[in-house]
Protein backbone atom coordinates (compact mmCIF):
# COMPACT_ATOMS: atom_id res chain seq x y z
CA UNK A 1 0.00 0.00 0.00
CA UNK A 2 1.17 3.52 -0.64
CA UNK A 3 3.45 4.92 2.17
CA UNK A 4 1.29 7.91 3.17
CA UNK A 5 -1.71 5.68 3.21
CA UNK A 6 -2.90 4.65 7.19
CA UNK A 7 -5.86 2.52 7.55
CA UNK A 8 -6.67 1.43 10.42
CA UNK A 9 -10.09 0.43 13.03
CA UNK A 10 -11.49 2.32 15.46
CA UNK A 11 -10.64 0.10 18.71
CA UNK A 12 -9.13 -3.36 18.58
CA UNK A 13 -10.18 -4.81 22.30
CA UNK A 14 -13.33 -6.90 20.75
CA UNK A 15 -14.50 -10.07 21.96
CA UNK A 16 -16.30 -10.47 18.93
CA UNK A 17 -13.37 -10.92 16.55
CA UNK A 18 -12.58 -13.85 17.42
CA UNK A 19 -12.62 -16.07 15.22
CA UNK A 20 -13.04 -14.22 12.46
CA UNK A 21 -9.94 -11.60 12.42
CA UNK A 22 -8.29 -13.06 16.07
CA UNK A 23 -7.45 -16.71 16.68
CA UNK A 24 -10.10 -18.38 19.20
CA UNK A 25 -6.74 -18.79 21.59
CA UNK A 26 -5.33 -15.56 21.96
CA UNK A 27 -5.32 -13.78 25.39
CA UNK A 28 -6.99 -10.82 24.68
CA UNK A 29 -3.93 -8.89 26.78
CA UNK A 30 -2.31 -9.84 22.89
CA UNK A 31 -5.14 -8.75 20.55
CA UNK A 32 -2.98 -5.44 19.81
CA UNK A 33 -0.12 -7.53 18.91
CA UNK A 34 -2.34 -9.64 16.55
CA UNK A 35 -3.85 -6.55 15.38
CA UNK A 36 -0.45 -4.98 14.11
CA UNK A 37 0.60 -7.96 12.48
CA UNK A 38 -2.32 -6.84 9.92
CA UNK A 39 -2.71 -3.51 9.82
CA UNK A 40 -0.47 -0.20 10.58
CA UNK A 41 -2.85 2.14 12.63
CA UNK A 42 -5.37 2.02 14.84
CA UNK A 43 -7.40 4.71 16.48
CA UNK A 44 -7.61 4.74 20.05
CA UNK A 45 -10.98 4.68 21.30
CA UNK A 46 -10.24 3.85 24.65
CA UNK A 47 -8.57 7.46 25.82
CA UNK A 48 -12.33 9.46 24.81
CA UNK A 49 -13.40 8.07 28.58
CA UNK A 50 -10.14 7.81 30.87
CA UNK A 51 -6.92 8.97 30.42
CA UNK A 52 -4.48 5.26 30.44
CA UNK A 53 -1.69 5.29 32.75
CA UNK A 54 2.32 5.46 31.74
CA UNK A 55 2.30 1.36 31.79
CA UNK A 56 -0.29 1.41 29.57
CA UNK A 57 1.02 3.44 26.56
CA UNK A 58 3.82 1.39 27.56
CA UNK A 59 2.53 -1.41 26.83
CA UNK A 60 0.60 -0.43 23.52
CA UNK A 61 4.57 0.83 22.40
CA UNK A 62 5.87 -2.41 23.14
CA UNK A 63 3.24 -4.89 21.37
CA UNK A 64 3.31 -2.82 18.02
CA UNK A 65 6.03 -2.72 15.46
CA UNK A 66 8.06 0.03 14.22
CA UNK A 67 6.37 2.26 12.24
CA UNK A 68 2.80 1.68 13.38
CA UNK A 69 0.98 4.60 14.63
CA UNK A 70 -1.63 5.29 16.95
CA UNK A 71 -4.51 8.21 16.79
CA UNK A 72 -5.85 8.98 19.96
CA UNK A 73 -9.11 10.71 20.99
CA UNK A 74 -9.51 13.67 23.52
CA UNK A 75 -11.51 12.64 26.18
CA UNK A 76 -14.88 13.46 26.23
CA UNK A 77 -14.38 15.52 29.73
CA UNK A 78 -12.61 18.28 26.93
CA UNK A 79 -15.27 17.79 24.10
CA UNK A 80 -18.29 16.70 25.38
CA UNK A 81 -18.95 17.60 28.99
CA UNK A 82 -17.23 20.97 29.48
CA UNK A 83 -17.40 21.74 25.55
CA UNK A 84 -13.50 23.71 25.22
CA UNK A 85 -14.01 25.78 28.06
CA UNK A 86 -11.64 26.02 30.69
CA UNK A 87 -9.59 22.84 29.19
CA UNK A 88 -6.08 24.26 28.99
CA UNK A 89 -4.99 21.82 31.90
CA UNK A 90 -6.83 18.74 31.32
CA UNK A 91 -5.87 19.23 27.10
CA UNK A 92 -2.11 19.72 28.25
CA UNK A 93 -2.40 16.70 30.52
CA UNK A 94 -3.65 14.34 27.36
CA UNK A 95 -1.09 15.17 25.08
CA UNK A 96 1.07 14.40 28.16
CA UNK A 97 0.35 11.28 28.42
CA UNK A 98 0.32 10.68 24.78
CA UNK A 99 3.83 11.74 24.53
CA UNK A 100 4.81 8.50 26.46
CA UNK A 101 3.88 7.29 22.32
CA UNK A 102 6.79 8.59 21.41
CA UNK A 103 7.31 8.32 17.15
CA UNK A 104 4.06 6.11 17.07
CA UNK A 105 2.00 8.68 17.81
CA UNK A 106 -0.54 9.79 14.94
CA UNK A 107 -3.63 12.32 14.82
CA UNK A 108 -4.96 13.59 18.11
CA UNK A 109 -8.69 13.47 16.89
CA UNK A 110 -11.39 16.10 18.60
CA UNK A 111 -14.69 14.44 18.33
CA UNK A 112 -17.73 16.58 18.83
CA UNK A 113 -20.95 15.41 19.24
CA UNK A 114 -23.83 17.41 17.46
CA UNK A 115 -24.76 19.77 20.30
CA UNK A 116 -21.12 21.37 19.73
CA UNK A 117 -22.86 24.20 17.58
CA UNK A 118 -21.33 27.24 15.54
CA UNK A 119 -22.41 29.67 18.50
CA UNK A 120 -18.78 27.70 20.14
CA UNK A 121 -17.01 29.20 17.48
CA UNK A 122 -14.41 31.24 19.68
CA UNK A 123 -14.21 28.53 21.93
CA UNK A 124 -12.77 26.00 19.76
CA UNK A 125 -11.16 29.07 17.96
CA UNK A 126 -9.31 30.24 21.48
CA UNK A 127 -8.45 26.29 21.72
CA UNK A 128 -7.10 25.50 18.08
CA UNK A 129 -4.95 28.66 18.33
CA UNK A 130 -3.30 27.28 21.83
CA UNK A 131 -2.91 24.21 21.18
CA UNK A 132 1.33 23.25 21.04
CA UNK A 133 3.16 22.85 17.66
CA UNK A 134 4.34 19.00 17.03
CA UNK A 135 1.15 17.39 17.13
CA UNK A 136 -1.09 16.58 13.98
CA UNK A 137 -4.53 17.20 15.04
CA UNK A 138 -7.91 16.89 13.60
CA UNK A 139 -11.30 17.98 14.31
CA UNK A 140 -14.55 16.15 13.71
CA UNK A 141 -18.18 18.07 13.87
CA UNK A 142 -21.35 16.60 13.27
CA UNK A 143 -23.44 19.42 12.96
CA UNK A 144 -23.51 19.94 9.46
CA UNK A 145 -24.02 23.51 10.22
CA UNK A 146 -20.42 23.90 11.08
CA UNK A 147 -19.63 23.40 7.50
CA UNK A 148 -18.98 27.16 6.37
CA UNK A 149 -15.91 28.57 4.92
CA UNK A 150 -14.97 30.28 8.41
CA UNK A 151 -14.87 26.84 9.45
CA UNK A 152 -12.79 25.83 7.02
CA UNK A 153 -10.38 29.02 7.20
CA UNK A 154 -10.06 28.76 10.79
CA UNK A 155 -8.89 24.80 10.24
CA UNK A 156 -6.54 26.03 7.44
CA UNK A 157 -5.21 28.69 9.13
CA UNK A 158 -4.17 26.57 12.50
CA UNK A 159 -2.92 23.78 10.54
CA UNK A 160 -6.02 21.06 11.69
CA UNK A 161 -7.44 18.77 9.74
CA UNK A 162 -10.65 18.62 9.02
CA UNK A 163 -12.85 14.97 9.72
CA UNK A 164 -14.22 13.39 6.89
CA UNK A 165 -17.08 11.23 7.81
CA UNK A 166 -19.56 8.36 6.34
CA UNK A 167 -22.23 9.67 8.86
CA UNK A 168 -25.88 9.12 8.17
CA UNK A 169 -26.58 12.58 9.34
CA UNK A 170 -23.58 14.36 7.40
CA UNK A 171 -22.82 15.10 4.22
CA UNK A 172 -19.67 13.40 2.95
CA UNK A 173 -16.63 15.95 2.20
CA UNK A 174 -13.37 15.54 0.93
CA UNK A 175 -11.57 19.18 1.60
CA UNK A 176 -8.96 18.98 2.77
CA UNK A 177 -7.56 21.95 5.08
CA UNK A 178 -3.94 20.99 5.53
CA UNK A 179 -1.16 18.33 4.40
CA UNK A 180 -2.89 15.62 5.86
CA UNK A 181 -6.81 14.08 6.36
CA UNK A 182 -8.35 11.85 8.62
CA UNK A 183 -11.23 9.57 7.57
CA UNK A 184 -13.50 7.93 9.40
CA UNK A 185 -16.33 5.56 8.17
CA UNK A 186 -18.74 5.78 10.95
CA UNK A 187 -22.20 3.84 9.79
CA UNK A 188 -25.60 4.01 11.61
CA UNK A 189 -25.09 2.79 15.41
CA UNK A 190 -29.24 2.37 15.28
CA UNK A 191 -28.62 0.12 11.86
CA UNK A 192 -25.89 -2.17 12.85
CA UNK A 193 -25.52 -3.07 16.42
CA UNK A 194 -23.54 -5.90 18.25
CA UNK A 195 -22.20 -9.00 17.56
CA UNK A 196 -19.45 -7.36 15.71
CA UNK A 197 -18.70 -10.53 13.44
CA UNK A 198 -19.27 -10.41 10.19
CA UNK A 199 -20.32 -7.78 7.44
CA UNK A 200 -24.22 -7.03 7.89
CA UNK A 201 -24.38 -3.60 5.45
CA UNK A 202 -23.25 -4.00 2.05
CA UNK A 203 -21.04 -0.62 1.63
CA UNK A 204 -19.43 -1.26 -1.65
CA UNK A 205 -20.85 1.47 -3.65
CA UNK A 206 -19.69 3.87 -0.95
CA UNK A 207 -16.66 2.66 -0.30
CA UNK A 208 -15.81 2.33 -4.27
CA UNK A 209 -16.62 6.01 -4.10
CA UNK A 210 -14.03 6.80 -1.46
CA UNK A 211 -11.21 4.68 -2.71
CA UNK A 212 -11.36 6.97 -6.07
CA UNK A 213 -11.07 10.20 -3.71
CA UNK A 214 -8.79 8.62 -1.18
CA UNK A 215 -6.43 7.95 -4.89
CA UNK A 216 -6.89 11.45 -5.72
CA UNK A 217 -6.00 12.97 -2.16
CA UNK A 218 -2.79 10.58 -2.70
CA UNK A 219 -1.71 11.35 -6.09
CA UNK A 220 -2.10 15.42 -4.58
CA UNK A 221 0.66 14.62 -2.16
CA UNK A 222 -1.69 14.19 1.14
CA UNK A 223 -1.14 11.80 4.19
CA UNK A 224 -4.63 9.78 4.27
CA UNK A 225 -5.36 8.39 8.11
CA UNK A 226 -8.65 6.49 7.57
CA UNK A 227 -10.49 4.46 10.48
CA UNK A 228 -13.36 1.98 10.16
CA UNK A 229 -15.83 1.29 12.75
CA UNK A 230 -17.65 -1.68 13.51
CA UNK A 231 -20.76 0.14 12.83
CA UNK A 232 -20.24 1.09 9.69
CA UNK A 233 -21.05 -2.40 7.87
CA UNK A 234 -21.07 -5.17 11.27
CA UNK A 235 -17.13 -6.04 11.24
CA UNK A 236 -14.39 -3.14 10.71
CA UNK A 237 -11.36 -5.51 9.68
CA UNK A 238 -13.43 -6.89 6.65
CA UNK A 239 -14.55 -3.17 5.82
CA UNK A 240 -10.78 -2.38 5.70
CA UNK A 241 -9.32 -5.49 4.03
CA UNK A 242 -12.69 -4.35 1.32
CA UNK A 243 -10.84 -1.03 1.14
CA UNK A 244 -7.77 -1.88 0.52
CA UNK A 245 -8.55 -4.31 -2.26
CA UNK A 246 -10.51 -1.39 -4.12
CA UNK A 247 -7.13 1.12 -3.29
CA UNK A 248 -5.04 -1.59 -5.17
CA UNK A 249 -7.81 -1.91 -7.80
CA UNK A 250 -7.77 2.00 -8.30
CA UNK A 251 -3.41 1.59 -8.68
CA UNK A 252 -3.45 -0.94 -11.20
CA UNK A 253 -5.43 1.32 -13.39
Amino acid sequence: MHPRLYLGTSGWSYEDWRGNFYPTDVAAGDFLSCYAQRFRTVEIDSTFYRLPTPTMVARWVRSTPDGFLFAAKVPREITHEKHLVACEEPIAHFLKAMEGLGEKLGPILFQFGYDFKPEQFGDLEKCLRHLPQGFLFAVEVRNRKWLTEAFFNLLADTGVALVLVDHPWMPRLTKLTTHFTYIRWLGDRKQVTEPFNQIKVDRAKALQWWAGEVQKMLNGGATVFGYFNNHYAGHSPTSLEQFRAMLTGQEER
